[in-house]
């Protein structure tokens, strides 16, 4: 039974909050989450009070993100259902070693893990030593590491982009994306804002056009250690996972397009 202290009317806006961002309808809602229209309707009204198992199914129906779906779960008077990392908190040892795995078999090529808000937090030697001949000042190199604000940053590696243009419009799209999936993620709306203040942005760039297809892959040409490299790069994200620190990692592979650059990342590799 739900909590008898939780905070009268808060999961019925949550639930409603959720459905208009994702542009649902009661009735779409129910049928995605195969549940009858008028059970949604007595949800969001607050005349019947869910489950956790309940939350947990209209959850995943919207796709909320695993640290939302905890507040949701509160809000119904719930204990949280997924394990939220503290500062400064390792990541679990399974997933360490899944990551060594994939850093190591990718190598020379680079690899990096980053979190929602594009902190760097993981990366293997063909990345580190790429971001070394890219980023001319060491202290682009110290922790913490932000992959959005070096790629707009006009003393980061904005010099070493040759196709800028696309790669930063792709990259800013993609966040004002984001950014209006999870209205309510503050520190990636306050990333937002502090590119959008770069001088590096175009003002095309500043309203995303909704209409354009986010890639899945994406062409980076870099310049660098006097060579031409040009690499594909994938995000992907752990399938079903069940710790927020876990649902909100993302892991960039980068891919040689060509020979000449898979030979030059040996060769930089070699030392």
């Amino acid at each position: 039974m739900p909590h008898a202290e939780h905070r009268t009317g808060l999961f019925p806006a949550l639930l409603k909050h959720w459905r208009s961002q994702r542009g649902l309808s009661q009735l779409d809602l129910a049928l995605a989450a195969d549940v009858s229209s008028r059970h949604i309707s007595f949800l969001e009204t607050g005349r019947s009070s869910p489950s956790a198992a309940m939350v947990s199914r209209l959850a995943a129906a919207l796709d909320v993100p695993l640290r939302h779906v905890n507040a949701m779960l509160q809000a119904a008077g719930h204990p949280p259902a997924y394990p939220e990392p503290q500062p400064g908190q390792p990541l679990p040892d399974s997933v360490r070693r899944a990551l060594k795995l994939l850093k190591d078999h990718h190598e020379p090529f680079p690899l990096v893990v980053v979190n929602r808000t594009y902190d760097l937090v993981d990366l293997n030697a063909g990345a580190l030593t790429l971001f070394t001949q890219l980023l001319p000042d060491p202290q682009h190199l110290a922790s913490p590491m932000n992959l959005a604000r070096l790629t707009f940053d006009p003393q980061g590696a904005r010099p070493a982009l040759v196709n800028f243009d696309e790669v930063g419009r792709h990259l800013l799209w993609r966040l004002q994306r984001e950014a209006l999936a999870d209205p309510n993620d503050a520190p990636l709306r306050e990333l937002l804002d502090e590119l959008l203040s770069m001088p590096t942005v175009a003002d095309d760039w500043r309203r995303a056009d909704l209409t354009v297809p986010s890639d899945p892959a994406l062409v980076v040409h870099l310049r660098a250690a006097g060579q031409d490299l040009r690499f594909v790069t994938m995000v992907t994200a752990f399938q079903a996972p069940q710790a927020v620190s876990l649902d909100e990692l993302r892991i960039e592979t980068w891919l040689p397009s060509d020979e000449a650059t898979a030979q030059a990342c040996r060769q930089l590799a070699a030392g």
